[in-house]
């Protein structure tokens, strides 16, 4: 779901250009030789499933599309109508493939195979005279195929909900990625267009998608040392001759568009019908997708009996935070102070610890150095002391190895999708309640597999039927999200929300109105185990159905507490605004979490807001169901 970077040459454009113009010259010229032969039963070919995965036609698939190919690029079709009609793609491509030394088998090597598998067609080379695709094919390693989900990244958001892609290994060797290639798909989005802007036209298709190919190193220090986020490997058990198909059709799509869309047609969608490709009697793209989130497609691979193997590499970050857990306050204050001096090795207070303590707090010193001066060119003094910092650490011997577990892999979190029924009471007013929300996981929700002190919500709907008003909105979240960053003695984040929605406000003793608002700020958070203490700064701008003025903005504070741990989840928090219009709000409130099962849980929630000399006070509880 992230921004792509293109794969081919300037010159692509062109080539595809001139490619084009030979295929079909070779086709005019050889029609009548291939028709004089007898016609094969395309129709029957065209209606397999590997020639509808080729084609990017899925059975079930998404709300836009369904029956015709995915693929929204002229390109990719030598049939006027082949988009829509895969039998009329299948017989032009005959017809342009079947002659000897054809250009067409250059640009669709993949469909060369399935007409000569089929048809059994049988020459000793028949892409002999394929030049640039035998070179680039031969830059592929086709040994294993690894499915690979860098976790949630907020401060992307094309990378909130993580991230999915490909990597092609030469071999199974757990470490042998060197030489092993990045398969991405993205959105091909401007430079220049900012992160709303981008979550915009993510959302309303606005972007093309392309699928690329690059190093895969370079995508470990992207995002495992740069953006610090860590990596889950999924080996799939799809064997050389399925990965031929795939390495064929990637060929095959080249600088060719797909519409992008950031909930379905994204980065997981894509993969999954690449691996269709290799595999195309998988279950992967037989039911309906509202919305293709990267951790849904990691269980669609399981439910598909395709992992074989799964491995977890953390982020520099987190290996840093597992170090320094290992020190004590004092050490982690002087493990600080050593990485901006490193002179302080040689003081008597370095020297006070045993040799094993003195190794500990230099590597931490070290990591820590190494992680905030990771981005930018090569400083010099940075430099000098990640070298003097080194030494240190090599002179003194290392403590017993503690290496630190692996949370727990993001599939085996709650589902994306939840629904829930509650009752309550307000003012002396009793309400029942119901909602749906789309995606994806708040503060309190059940904690296992998902990232801490983050949530994203969208598309979160809550109904209330009350004795006096009936059935009503009581609130519509189209975005929610929050960002936790803990800060330490080694890093400093900016910790952020932003949220914008409909809701009920208050505008009179015991009345409400619907309103729409935007609020959101930056802030920091701590972390003391599972307790995340947060202050944030708020500004908001809302405007209220029927009430005046049209629209008030606000500014204010928020402090609060979020307690995040496997068996309950809990937080209090506190929010001041002052209206421009001369009114304020005060807001607290409780929320307290319990996990019934891994997909389930009882949610309770009560709430004191006060205005000028009006106040409201509601308590409810209510049961969360959570699915995909």
């Amino acid at each position: 779901m992230e921004a792509g970077h293109f794969f081919v040459l300037r010159a692509a454009a062109r080539w595809r250009l001139i490619a084009r113009a030979g295929i079909w010259l070779c086709a005019l010229v050889c029609s009548v030789a291939v028709h004089a032969a007898p016609a094969p039963d395309l129709a029957a070919l065209a209606a397999t499933e590997r020639w509808q995965a080729l084609m990017h036609v899925n059975p079930g698939a998404t709300l836009r599309g369904v029956g015709t190919s995915y693929v929204d690029d002229d390109d990719f079709f030598l049939a006027a109508d082949g988009k829509a009609d895969p039998a009329a793609e299948l017989r032009a491509t005959w017809q342009a493939l079947a002659p000897a030394a054809s250009p067409a088998r250059c640009r669709f090597p993949a469909r060369y195979r399935f007409l000569a598998e089929k048809l059994g067609w049988q020459e000793p080379e028949p892409l002999a005279h394929c030049d640039d695709y035998k070179a680039w094919r031969a830059q592929m390693p086709i040994g294993r195929l690894v499915l690979v989900f860098p976790a949630a990244y907020l401060n992307s958001p094309s990378s909130m909900f993580g991230h999915t892609l490909l990597r092609l290994d030469a071999s199974a060797e757990p470490d042998a990625v060197w030489l092993s290639r990045a398969i991405n798909f993205g959105a091909q989005a401007g430079g220049a267009d900012n992160s709303l802007f981008y979550i915009w036209r993510g959302l309303a298709g606005g972007y093309p998608g392309q699928f690329s190919v690059t190093s895969y190193v370079e995508k470990i220090r992207d995002y495992a040392f740069v953006e610090n986020r860590d990596m889950w490997e999924y080996a799939l058990n799809l064997d050389a001759d399925e990965i031929d198909w795939v390495v064929r059709h990637l060929w095959e799509l080249r600088g060719i568009n797909f519409d992008y869309y950031f909930f379905d047609e994204n980065c997981s969608f894509r993969l999954l019908e690449l691996i269709k490709v290799g595999r195309p009697t998988a279950p992967l793209m037989t039911e309906l997708r509202f919305a293709e989130l990267p951790v849904n497609t990691v269980r669609a691979l399981y439910d598909a009996d395709l992992v074989a193997q799964r491995r977890y590499r953390p982020s520099k970050a987190r290996e840093l935070e597992a170090l320094a857990a290992r020190l004590d306050g004092d050490e982690r204050a002087l493990a600080a102070a050593l990485r901006e001096d490193t002179s302080l090795a040689a003081t008597p207070r370095f020297e006070a610890y045993p040799p094993p303590r003195r190794h500990l707090i230099a590597q931490v010193a070290y990591q820590a150095l190494r992680l905030r001066n990771r981005e930018g060119a090569r400083d010099p003094d940075v430099a000098r002391k990640s070298l003097a910092l080194l030494r240190v650490v090599q002179r003194n011997p290392a403590p017993p190895d503690a290496p630190a577990s692996p949370p727990a892999p993001p599939e085996s979190g709650h589902g994306t999708q939840m629904a829930n029924i509650g009752v309550g009471r307000r003012n002396g007013r009793d309400f029942l309640s119901f909602g749906y929300r789309l995606t994806y996981h708040d503060l309190f929700d059940p904690m296992t597999g998902f990232l801490p002190g983050a949530a994203i919500e969208g598309l979160d709907v809550q109904l209330r039927i009350d004795e006096a008003d009936g059935l009503a909105l009581e609130r519509l979240d189209l975005v929610n999200i929050r960002s936790l960053a803990p800060r330490s003695d080694f890093v400093k984040p900016i910790s952020w929300f932003v949220h914008a929605g409909l809701e009920q406000a208050p505008v009179a003793h015991e009345r409400r109105a619907l309103g729409g608002f935007v609020q959101g700020g930056p802030g920091a958070s701590w972390r003391v185990g599972d307790l995340f203490p947060y202050v944030f700064a708020v500004a908001r701008l809302e405007s209220v159905s029927g009430e005046e003025p049209g629209a008030a903005l606000g500014g204010g504070a928020e402090a609060g507490v979020a307690f995040q741990a496997e068996s309950v989840q809990w937080g209090l928090h506190a929010r001041w605004l002052e209206y421009t219009a001369h009114f304020s709000r005060l807001r607290t409130g409780i929320t307290a979490n319990l996990p019934l099962s891994s997909e389930n849980a009882l949610r309770g929630e009560c709430s004191h807001e006060t205005w000028q000399r009006d106040a409201v006070t509601g308590c409810s509880v209510s049961f969360r169901h959570f699915f995909d």
